[in-house]
């Protein structure tokens, strides 16, 4: 059964919900990235295997998270609760099944709020310009996804920051990836506030930036 990598910074509130609704089987590894709110604590409580990533940075927790993993296949989902875990399945099991290489879960909002306006905006640009690049007909960069461990590590990824999803996807696709696409619910994080990421003007900006920088090199 698969691996779960949950990247976390300050997920408090929000891991007991996270961690309660993995599916059976599946193994939580939270790649903690410095929380001061006793995430690593409450996560290593119920049950999770938790890593503790010194470099801050998104794709530093994910990679930190995707190296200590062991299953065959590794799903990777937020932390916050704006993702259903149950719904993992619907990205693992085609992996799991060998009818794709990496699957990701196209954000399907549940509510007007889970996803603001310039994020959208951004998020629709940025599924253009990565059409453009690959030629996959992809509509979002979904954070909930799923490949096989050793082909993950294999495609040599280096970005440490926002770019990491993007360059997993970009990487996969010049090596031949099949890459599909699959709807899991998007809701509001929990407790209400937004997202480090896109939840905000400057961190869309700064994931932006992030991704442009990966876009070129």
């Amino acid at each position: 059964m698969p691996d779960v990598v949950l990247p976390c910074l300050d997920e408090a509130g929000a891991l007991p919900w996270v961690l309660g609704r993995l599916p059976a089987g599946y193994t939580a590894i939270v790649a903690d990235n410095g929380s001061t709110d006793g995430s690593p604590r409450i996560a290593a409580d119920l049950g999770a295997a938790v890593v503790h990533v010194p470099q801050r940075g998104f794709g530093a927790a994910a990679h930190a998270g995707l190296e200590a993993a062991t299953a065959d296949v590794v799903c990777f989902c937020d932390a916050d609760g704006s993702m259903d875990p149950a719904q993992l399945p619907r990205v693992a099991d085609p992996v799991l099944a060998g009818d794709a290489d990496l699957v990701l879960g196209r954000r399907r909002p549940t509510a007007r709020a889970a996803w603001p306006p310039h994020a959208r905006v951004a998020n629709t640009a940025l599924s253009m310009v990565l059409r453009r690049r690959t030629g996959l007909r992809l509509h979002d960069l979904g954070p909930m996804r799923a490949g096989r461990r050793e082909a993950l590590l294999g495609l040599g990824l280096t970005d440490r920051r926002f770019g990491y999803p993007l360059e997993m996807v970009t990487s996969a696709a010049d090596a031949g990836w099949r890459v599909r696409e699959v709807d899991v619910d998007y809701a509001v994080r929990a407790g209400g506030t937004r997202s480090k990421v896109t939840g905000t003007v400057l961190g869309t900006v700064r994931t932006i930036r992030d991704m442009r920088a990966v876009l070129t090199r």
